[in-house]
């Protein structure tokens, strides 16, 4: 297993397989690289199917056990079902997806071994929906959703991203994992850094804390050091005896890493673009790695430069001033 200079060890990969989309997401900022969105079509830049499962192959020499297909919209590639059925032995194989392409290929999906699903649902009203997504395809993730679920995907984890606009509907979807066996929701702290306007975030405190109100158990994982809090039907409400709430309930994880010094130390991913560049870092563009023609060595090569030079983004590449205003460590500029 690999493992960085900060002692982090290597044991996932996150693989975008394509920029294309169906939907155009106003907090979209693409896996970090920003709005390279083109046409639909297949294009000749994307890894082709080989590509991705001899990445994946060297990627488990080195003990990655997990890998999360990503995009763009990634079930826009023909090919999918192939790459999670080619992918190697022992390496966990996740999906994060709008959604819109679950009711026809799910079951092909699991038939092929995947193992989890991310589906993107930012708002249970229609008409919210389609403001942050600029499609109206909600009740297509709606039948995605239980076309997941039938086919075995237990759980189906909804990414909520929580931001000005979707803020306010963070109850109803909570309500709704705690009300539905086999959902839960993962709340994502939207990042201006990366998308832009600023002026659209939240305090993901006050998120934290209201969750902590409603929950019945809090957990604390190590991964990116992230909360998890559980709630059921009659969240909030109070036995006689104290206790919240009355039975396991829906899942609710809030993934916040903006300004979060103690996320980045705890990261565990490399990330690969569409275009064949591993990058240590979703927040850094500086730092993409080109596996040349993807051959086995050169993957290697590139797999051990990559990791050997990945930087905490907070705390390490970006610095707190005396100000307690975040500014880049020279020392990692143009590295």
């Amino acid at each position: 297993m690999l493992v960085d200079q900060f002692g982090r060890e290597v044991t996932g990969v996150r693989v975008s397989l394509t920029d294309r989309c169906n939907f155009d997401c106003v907090y979209c900022h693409n896996e970090g690289l920003g709005d390279t969105r083109g046409p639909m079509e297949p294009q000749d830049n994307e890894m082709a199917t080989d590509d991705v499962v001899r990445f994946l192959e060297v990627a488990r020499e080195f003990d990655v056990d997990a890998v999360k297909f990503t995009g763009g919209e990634p079930m826009l590639r023909d090919d999918l079902a192939e790459i999670i059925e080619r992918a190697p032995a022992g390496m966990e194989t996740s999906l994060t997806t709008n959604g819109t392409y679950l009711p026809g290929q799910a079951e092909e999906l699991v038939a092929a071994g995947l193992d989890r699903v991310n589906v993107s649902q930012d708002a249970l009203d229609p008409e919210a929906f389609k403001q942050v997504t600029q499609s109206g395809e909600y009740e297509a993730v709606i039948e995605g959703v239980d076309a997941a679920l039938d086919a075995g995907l237990d759980p189906v984890k909804l990414n909520m991203v929580v931001f000005e606009a979707t803020a306010g509907y963070v109850p109803e979807m909570v309500d709704h994992v705690a009300a539905n066996d086999g959902l839960q929701l993962q709340l994502i702290e939207y990042m201006p850094e990366l998308a832009g306007r600023p002026d659209w975030a939240v305090d993901i405190e006050r998120v934290h804390g209201w969750l902590e109100e409603q929950a019945h158990t809090v957990e604390h994982r190590e991964m990116h050091d992230r909360r998890r809090y559980w709630i059921d039907e009659k969240r909030g409400e109070q036995s006689d005896d104290g206790a919240k709430g009355t039975g396991d309930g829906g899942m609710v994880e809030v993934v916040d890493p903006v300004e979060n010094a103690e996320f980045c130390a705890n990261c565990h991913r490399v990330r690969v673009t569409h275009e064949g560049y591993l990058k240590g870092c979703l927040n850094r563009n500086d730092d993409l790695r080109s596996m040349g023609e993807m051959t086995k060595p050169e993957i290697r090569e590139t797999f051990r430069e990559v990791v050997a030079n990945r930087v905490p983004y907070y705390g390490e590449y970006m610095m707190k001033d005396d100000d307690g205003e975040w500014s880049i460590n020279e020392e990692y500029i143009g590295v």
